[in-house]
């Protein structure tokens, strides 16, 4: 069995290709940086004895991706699983971000994404195979920091939601997982006071999960609660919110601003945090809420 991870050279992608080579897999792996890739590649084989290729291109340009990716059918035929761990953040991303870094957050965060699957989906032959795909809270709802970013992570999600219902997937496991906080070096929420999600965790979790059928989960775990609260709240009732209290999104927020997600952010961690000291008092919660 052959396994490509495109993004593996650090951060998650490291962690499965790990996970999956300590399970005597074998790999495919791609990212830009080739002598990482050597590096990975040789630690990996001399650890776990699997058969390692790579690839070494840049994933925002379709033109490298076509060249050195879908082209080569010497190493992409019959592939068992692509997973996706792939990302791209800049610190300064809002509506005033050059064009040329917009572009290359909204390929390397979806359009390449896109592209690849439908271009590989002919490759994976057999019953379990898989694709995994991984967004972010951050494009549960729109911000003003982050701005592309999350765009193309919310655009990812909706794509990999749509593969859910179509009938030219149905036999591949389609798989996503919307990342919170993790202890990588590109992690959105780096700043709310929340517990970071272990990527070993995570990278067990995606291994365990692969064969099943298609679903997507937060990761971690509590963010589905966050998640609901931020989807059940209408977001004219957050602009109202935004507007009475001044709030702004930062990622150092000033003293006297506060942000309307980091309220609700905040809200629900204490009740969660609240759950697990003492079960079931509602009364008790809202004194939590009444005292944020």
């Amino acid at each position: 069995m052959k396994y490509l991870i495109i993004g593996a050279s650090s951060g998650l992608g490291r962690e499965l290709a790990n996970k999956f080579a300590e399970k005597k897999k074998n790999l495919i792996l791609v990212s830009r940086d080739e002598r990482d890739l050597k590096a990975l590649k040789t630690d990996l084989e001399l650890k776990h004895s699997v058969s390692v290729e790579y690839l070494a291109l840049d994933f925002s340009s379709i033109e490298d991706i076509e060249k050195n990716l879908i082209s080569n059918k010497d190493i992409t035929n019959e592939i068992d699983g692509i997973l996706f761990p792939v990302g791209l953040m800049f610190d300064e991303d809002n509506y005033q971000t050059d064009h040329s870094k917009i572009k290359q957050l909204i390929y390397t965060n979806y359009i390449s994404i896109s592209y690849t699957i439908y271009k590989l989906k002919e490759n994976l032959n057999n019953e379990n195979s898989f694709i995994t795909g991984f967004g972010s809270v951050s494009g549960l709802i729109g911000r003003n920091l982050n701005t592309n970013y999350a765009a193309a992570k919310r655009g990812l999600e909706s794509f990999f939601e749509s593969l859910f219902f179509d009938d030219d997937f149905k036999k591949i496991n389609i798989q996503f997982y919307v990342l919170g906080y993790l202890d990588t070096n590109l992690a959105f929420g780096k700043n709310l006071n929340l517990p970071k999600g272990n990527v070993k965790k995570l990278a067990t979790k995606v291994f365990n999960n692969r064969n099943k059928k298609s679903y997507k989960t937060y990761f971690p775990i509590y963010w589905n609660l966050i998640g609901i609260i931020l989807k059940i709240v209408p977001l004219n009732l957050i602009i109202i919110f935004k507007n009475l209290l001044y709030c702004q999104l930062s990622p150092t927020p000033p003293s006297r601003k506060v942000s309307v997600v980091g309220i609700l952010i905040n809200i629900v961690s204490r009740l969660v945090g609240a759950a697990i000291v003492r079960t079931g008092k509602l009364h008790k919660y809202l004194c939590i809420i009444l005292s944020t």
